[in-house]
């Protein structure tokens, strides 16, 4: 134990790490790089028990702290860790299915695997792979989706719980429109979730999301169902789609004749709230949008996924815009997405806003996955950034990693704002797992590259 302050209790454990240092203080969509990013080309943070105590300038903070084992990442930056807002675990083993649109692909591929989950050993096995994933990728908060069966969703629980990670997971409730082997129905999704929730919700770092798959898989029985779970625990998530692909949009309209529009028969039963995430949202009306920002809802963007189906271009400029603006996150998606990769994710929204006529900075795209995937997570106290007494989960980005984007980043750190825009941009166009070097979760070093 180390410590430069008498009044340290003893069983506090200061450690530090030594490189360029990289966050968000603000909003970049509204306020200007200046005013939002926090860089320090040589910097040192000082972690307590797994939580930031103190970032800043290695000079001035190696001399308070001078006795404490440091370890050093030189010609490397440290940022957040990426945060993924949207993401189904059991479509882990299929990512990459030959591309068909949304309700095709779900019936020929998606169901059939995810009937595998029943199977608790088969889930532990796949919950592995899908944590290391995440972490060889960088990412250390996931809201995830599992198969219609409990033990899925208790599998990676109990991985994440194992990594002392904070995950936010639950069961799909589908009770209709999907094979007989993968349906529940409304009482049974409302018993076994609230099992989950009253075993795994804030359970150390795990929180838990009550997900109808989507309007077109429940009833209106299952939907009031979720509604009734809301109101029992008011802290919960309520995560689901919204508005992905056409023929979904009719067809959800023919199943609820009586709703206005597609959010509407969410609001129906009391699905949107402050804590609701909602994926897609590619063909949202106006009124939609304006439904959303009032109710302070968040959006998963899933640029992979958009664009492998063939759903649409999500509109950021009004999602974002200063009139009414909603919390949004990126989110991989997979398996509709086609990476784990939150740069690779980055990379494809940048080119979703291109085609667009719309610009995204790597300011905004960085932000959209750590502080404002935090924030539309409700999570920006304890993630997202370096400020004090947060949680420590960060990661070690080598923008070297390959020779082309040492070609790219001749030189490893930055010395402005400018240019390490110029830098970040060419990471995520360029970059990949490889850029990750380390991933630490509370302050523990969780994946090393080989």
């Amino acid at each position: 134990m180390y410590s430069t302050d008498s009044t340290v209790a003893p069983d506090v454990t200061l450690k530090a790490i030594r490189s360029a240092f990289f966050d968000f203080v603000d909003d970049p969509f509204y306020v200007s790089a200046a005013q939002s990013v926090r860089y320090i080309s040589d910097g040192l943070l000082v972690l307590e028990n797994g939580y930031v105590k103190e970032l800043g300038d290695y000079t001035t903070l190696a001399a308070r702290y001078p006795d404490i084992p440091t370890t050093a990442y030189p010609n490397r930056l440290i940022m957040p860790g990426f945060v993924d807002i949207h993401i189904h675990f059991p479509q882990t083993e299929m990512i990459g299915a030959y591309g068909e649109q949304l309700l095709d692909w779900l019936n020929n591929y998606t169901f059939p695997i995810e009937a595998k989950f029943k199977d608790k050993d088969y889930a532990d096995q796949l919950a592995k792979i899908f944590i290391d994933e995440l972490l060889k990728n960088g990412t250390t908060t996931a809201m995830v989706l599992a198969a219609v069966f409990p033990e899925s969703a208790t599998a990676v629980f109990e991985e994440a719980q194992r990594r002392k990670m904070r995950m936010i997971v639950g069961k799909v409730m589908m009770d209709r429109n999907a094979p007989d082997f993968l349906v529940d129905t409304a009482q049974q999704s409302y018993d076994e979730t609230k099992v989950l929730i009253q075993t795994w919700h804030k359970c150390d770092r795990l929180l838990y999301a009550v997900t109808p798959r989507f309007a077109i898989t429940s009833t209106p029985d299952q939907l009031q169902a979720a509604g009734k779970l809301l109101e029992e625990f008011p802290d919960v998530y309520l995560h689901t789609h919204l508005s992905e692909n056409q023929k979904e949009i009719e067809l959800t309209a023919e199943l609820f004749p009586g709703s206005t529009d597609y959010l509407n028969v969410y609001e129906q039963f009391g699905l949107l709230t402050e804590r609701s995430i909602f994926a897609h949202c590619i063909h949202l009306s106006e009124s939609e949008f304006e439904r959303l920002s009032e109710a302070r809802a968040a959006i998963a963007f899933c640029p992979t996924s958009n664009l492998f189906l063939g759903s649409g271009l999500f509109k950021i400029e009004t999602a974002k815009s200063a009139q009414q603006p909603i919390n949004v996150g990126l989110a991989t998606d997979v398996g509709g997405g086609t990476s784990f990769s939150m740069l690779k994710t980055a990379s494809e929204a940048y080119k979703v806003a291109q085609l667009r006529r719309q610009q995204l900075s790597p300011f905004k795209l960085l932000f959209l996955a750590t502080l404002g995937a935090a924030r539309s997570l409700m999570l920006d106290d304890k993630i997202g950034s370096f400020e004090t007494g947060k949680e420590a989960d960060f990661i070690v980005l080598d923008i070297q990693a390959t020779p082309v984007m040492a070609l790219r980043n001749p030189t490893a750190t930055a010395q402005s704002l400018e240019e390490l825009a110029e830098k970040l941009f060419a990471t995520i166009i360029l970059g990949d797992d490889r850029t990750i070097e380390a991933t630490y979760v509370l302050g523990d070093l969780a994946y090393k590259k080989r």
